[in-house]
Order: C-alpha cells, then sequence, then structure tokens
C-alpha cells in the first residue's frame, strides 16, 4: 500500500536527466519520481525541456477568448459537441452534489479528423476540437498541447522504471488517447476567500500536469489536511490520478485536491495525460497478494466518460434522461484517492 505521508510540503524534481543519454541519470529522476508518488501523489518538475514561449503564447490566446462577449462564446458551447470539446460557462460542472465551480472553461483533446473511424462510431471523447473564431488560437493551442504531452511520455515512461516494469509497458497504451488541455479562467472575485473553485476530487486519468498563473491548489496529505500548492516560476505541477492508482492497486495514490482561496483573477493549465480509450486498467501482479486483493479493472475511456458524465450539467440531464446511460461498473465521484481513504 501506498505511504503517503502527512506532507506539508510538495517537492520539487528536476527531470532533464530523462532526456540524458547515461542510463544512471534517467533511473535516478525515475526513481526520485516514484518517491514522490508514493509519498506525496504531487510534485513539482523543473527542467521539462518545454519552450516557456509556448506558454506564453497559451496563456495570450486564453486571455483572448474568455474576454469575449458571452454570446460568442457560447457559439463553442461543449453541450453542442459530440465529443466533449468547447466552451464550458460558469455553472456547467460540479462535484457531487458541491455549489457550482466558480470558473470558465475551454476544453482540447487530440484533434482528429472528422472522418476518424472511433469518432464516426460514437465514442464519446474522440474527434475533433471546437475552435472559436480567433485568428492563431488553434495553432497556438495545439503547439503547447503537443509539447506538454510529449513531456507526459517521458513521465510515463519513469513511472514505469521506478514500479520496476517494462520500461513501454504504459507507453504501449499511449497512442491515440483521450488526454484533455483545460483551459480555465477564475474571474476576480473580492468575495472568495470560503468560495470553492472547483470542489474536492482526484483527476480519472493517468496524472496530470498542469501550469497556473495564481494561488489557489490544494492537496490532501495522508492525515486529511488541505496543503497549499503555490505557483513556483518554470515549474510544472504533477499529480497522480485514478489510472496509475488502479495500475498500481494503491501504491501511488490518486492524491485528493481542490482549488480554493481564488480572489484574485487566475488562469489553469492542466493536461489530463491518460491511455487509450479501450485500454483495460487493472493492477499489476506485483502489487496483488492474499492481504491486498486487486481491485476491479477499469477501461480507462469509459472512466473518463463516467465520470465526465456525472459532473457536467448537460451530460447530467442526458443520463436523468435516459438518452446516456453509463458503461457497466462505472464508479460514483470519488472512489479514487485520499478522500476516499479518508471515507474508508
Amino acid at each position: 500500500m501506498s505511504k503517503v505521508t502527512s506532507f506539508t510540503s510538495v517537492p520539487v524534481i528536476d527531470v532533464g536527466g530523462l532526456r540524458s543519454d547515461d542510463p544512471a541519470d534517467r533511473l535516478a529522476v525515475a526513481d526520485e519520481i516514484g518517491r514522490a508518488a508514493r509519498e506525496v501523489g504531487f510534485f513539482y518538475v523543473s527542467g521539462s525541456g518545454v519552450d516557456p514561449a509556448l506558454f506564453d503564447g497559451l496563456l495570450a490566446a486564453t486571455e483572448r477568448f474568455f474576454a469575449l462577449p458571452i454570446e460568442e462564446k457560447m457559439r463553442s458551447y461543449i453541450g453542442l459537441s459530440e465529443c466533449h470539446r468547447g466552451y464550458v460557462p460558469t455553472g456547467e460542472e460540479g462535484f457531487d452534489g458541491q455549489k457550482p465551480d466558480l470558473k470558465e472553461a475551454f476544453d482540447t483533446a487530440l484533434d482528429l479528423p472528422a472522418d476518424d473511424p472511433d469518432h464516426l462510431a460514437g465514442n464519446p471523447m474522440l474527434g475533433p476540437n471546437v475552435w472559436p473564431a480567433l485568428p492563431g488560437f488553434a495553432d497556438t493551442v495545439t503547439a503547447y498541447y503537443q509539447a506538454v504531452l510529449d513531456m507526459g511520455r517521458q513521465l510515463l515512461w519513469a513511472f514505469a522504471v521506478t514500479l520496476g516494469e517494462d520500461p513501454d509497458i504504459f507507453l504501449r497504451y499511449a497512442t491515440k488517447t483521450p488526454s484533455q488541455l483545460r483551459l480555465i479562467h477564475y474571474p476576480y472575485d473580492d468575495s472568495a476567500e470560503d468560495s470553492i473553485g472547483i470542489g474536492a476530487h482526484s483527476d480519472f486519468e493517468c496524472f496530470t500536469l498542469l501550469k497556473p498563473t495564481a494561488p489557489g491548489l490544494e492537496v490532501m496529505n495522508g492525515a486529511g489536511e488541505w496543503i497549499d500548492v503555490p505557483p513556483i516560476p518554470d515549474t510544472f505541477v504533477i499529480n497522480i490520478g485514478d489510472m496509475l492508482e488502479l495500475w498500481t492497486n494503491g501504491e501511488f495514490v490518486a492524491t485528493t485536491h481542490r482549488v480554493r482561496k481564488v480572489k484574485e483573477e487566475r488562469y489553469s493549465f492542466p493536461l489530463f495525460f491518460n491511455v487509450d480509450y479501450d485500454t483495460v486498467v487493472q493492477p499489476l501482479p506485483q502489487f496483488s497478494s492474499a492481504d491486498h486483493p486487486q481491485r476491479a479493472p477499469l477501461r480507462a475511456g469509459e472512466h473518463l466518460f463516467a465520470q465526465t458524465a456525472q459532473i457536467f450539467r448537460y451530460l447530467r440531464t442526458r443520463l436523468e434522461s435516459g438518452e446516456l446511460v453509463l458503461p457497466d461498473g462505472s464508479l460514483p465521484l470519488g472512489s479514487f484517492g485520499q478522500e476516499a481513504r479518508q471515507r474508508a
């Protein structure tokens, strides 16, 4: 089982060594990542190799989009999409009966052509992106997405190595992934001391690579206490998601986190790194024993869709009407992470 501690801060790991020609350098970084995944579930990475100019361009493009009139933004409303892409207005999503999140967002993912066979077959998370009519917006967002996705592949290699597995054991399932990039805007709110920007949750994929512009992120430690995770220049925040918790049968923890204290205007850019939609995720043999029975397997994309459908208002409405049905074996919200452990 995981050894998640009553940590009071989140470690910073220089991952530049993952690009070294020396195998010892790569292994040393992987082992640092493994310790953080087991003991904290969150860590910062520096030395990512991602060009800072890509983030600067992303932020400028995002500011331009969210400055548009609401009527213009709603032309890209996510409820009009066939594969969960586009504008998310304030109040559209909320976690498990909590107050609606005080934010707006724009959701993108792997931009597939309209004739992609999975999209044509009705896959709810694979297909073309929705793009607003802003010059350069699509190219700027896509360039950032691809660069961070490449870094995510390096981290996925490191997770396999630190577990003592074949270095490609996870990467072989990351060929056409429903990995989402969200552009999130928290407007200035002078009364926001006790407001929730995003409710307590774990992330549904393998792990998340996050760039925020202001404080507000908090993570739950092993004692159930909330710890601030403020932005550090030239770093990304990484957190373990549900699929790595399942693959390791709890050795890694999908640490529960939330966003609070968002009085100042804040932008946040999480890329949720996933494996292919139909990947069956089940505990690796090394993490199962008589004292630690295997958790039930899940399909990565079905888990993502089921959790998403319980959060977004337009999808909940379709569930309630019978237009949508959750996949067999779908779990309720909050089934992973520290919050689930605290309840247990």
